[in-house]
């Protein structure tokens, strides 16, 4: 008499398969873009170790090792653009952070549909502007003979050069790129705050909770999770300036590279006047590495304060 064997149950993968299939199969495009134009790229990086050349190409070059990183630490120069990337990247999120909340939190007490609509499509529309659009708005206000010299000048105030003095644009950068993005990131945090049940306005209305109340004891608390994710998305990239902004804004002034030149913009002369693949992707690896340490880093803090909370 033959004793059959019990068939093995599929494992944990194939389970997760047969459940979720048609979930998997309309995320494949997107699987297979994050594939091809993240992941697959990266075999790219060991250009930051060679003596790349176009003759021989990315194989057949000659391994330099840490060479390319040396003109990044070597110079007199990795100081100011290092500061100079951290310091203004700092100042985008932490000011773009109460800026875009602090609109979300305005737009979810009006009441008014047609109000509403109006005023998120006029603060979303500067971010699908391009930064050389926003690079001429910005010429023309600044400029010797523009809006903003015109009106110190009917007050009786002298001129200011913006384009002559590097003093000033860590704040004119910093309202440019709210001004541009904080609508972007506003509609995100008021998508979240409109998710936040209604009981607990009602419950709290019932008790004689004020407005502002209502807005420290339950709207921020519950938008805490998303804050935290987002902030640590942007700590990522915390290394890698936005070229457009800080390349086509500031109009790439030598007079203004004191407070304005970062590491991008400083690889892309660098490679303009070099020509040095290899050192512009030392650069990359290098921003690649750090952005995750301080991802790692961050989440790991927010993890031993609350769990819950942390991106992973």
């Amino acid at each position: 008499m033959s004793s059959k064997k019990p068939n093995p149950k599929p494992n944990r993968f194939v389970r997760s398969v047969r459940k979720n299939g048609a979930l998997l199969l309309l995320a494949l495009p997107g699987i297979l873009m994050l594939f091809v134009f993240s992941y697959l790229p990266m075999g790219g990086m060991i250009i930051a170790f060679k003596d790349y050349t176009y003759k021989h190409g990315i194989f057949g070059s000659k391994w330099v090792g840490f060479k390319n990183f040396e003109f990044l630490f070597a110079t007199d120069d990795a100081w100011r653009i290092t500061f100079n990337t951290l310091f203004l990247n700092g100042l985008f999120i932490s000011i773009g952070l109460i800026v875009s909340v602090s609109l979300a939190l305005i737009m979810n007490e009006v009441k008014s549909k047609w109000v509403n609509s109006v005023v998120q499509s006029a603060l979303f529309f500067p971010f699908l502007l391009s930064w050389v659009i926003v690079s001429y708005f910005a010429y023309a206000l600044l400029t010797s003979t523009g809006l903003v010299n015109q009106a110190l000048q009917g007050l009786g105030i002298d001129p200011v050069l913006f384009y002559n003095n590097p003093q000033y644009w860590p704040l004119i950068l910093t309202l440019v790129y709210i001004w541009k993005n904080a609508g972007y990131f506003s509609i995100i945090y008021l998508a979240s705050i409109l998710g936040i049940s209604p009981d607990y306005y009602e419950a709290a209305k019932i008790d004689g909770a004020s407005k502002l109340q209502q807005i420290r004891y339950i709207t921020l608390p519950l938008l805490i999770p998303v804050i935290i994710i987002m902030t640590l998305l942007q700590l990522g990239r915390i290394f890698y300036a936005d070229f457009g902004l800080f390349y086509n804004v500031t109009r790439d002034s030598g007079m203004l590279y004191a407070t304005t030149d970062v590491i991008d913009t400083y690889v892309f002369r660098m490679f303009r006047t070099v020509g040095d693949v290899g050192m512009a992707s030392a650069a990359g690896f290098y921003q690649a590495i750090v952005g995750f340490i301080l991802v790692l880093g961050s989440n790991l803090i927010v993890r031993k304060i609350d769990k819950e909370k942390a991106l992973f």
